[in-house]
């Protein structure tokens, strides 16, 4: 499966455009890793637990961007875009989406 963030595949042509698809995830942040980050704030640097976090809930959503497309028949997903949100009433939830549109490719 083709995915990517332009609009058209190099070196071949879309035949069909399916319809838009999305795979979205939502993880919550444990108690240490959030006492972790809250360091990291104070003294400075990467928190590497956040960063964890967001790369597999990126990869958990385009894995499901993928699995529904390919459901559609589809053979790539162009324009995809992904998205993050903190949710919860302590943002201590991220959402990540992953939008594009399925197509076939002649």
């Amino acid at each position: 499966m083709i995915v990517t963030t332009t609009n058209s595949v190099e070196g071949r042509e879309i035949a069909h455009y399916i319809r838009i698809v999305a795979g979205e995830t939502i993880v919550g942040i444990n108690a240490f890793k959030d006492f972790t980050a809250g360091l990291r704030n104070i003294v400075g640097g990467r928190s590497e637990a956040y960063e964890g976090e967001a790369q597999a809930a990126r990869e958990t959503a385009l894995a499901e961007l993928v699995q529904r497309a390919m459901e559609l028949g589809a053979d790539a997903v162009v324009g995809v875009a992904l998205d993050y949100s903190t949710m919860g009433q302590a943002n201590n939830m991220l959402m990540v989406s992953a939008t594009g549109t399925a197509v076939k490719l002649a």
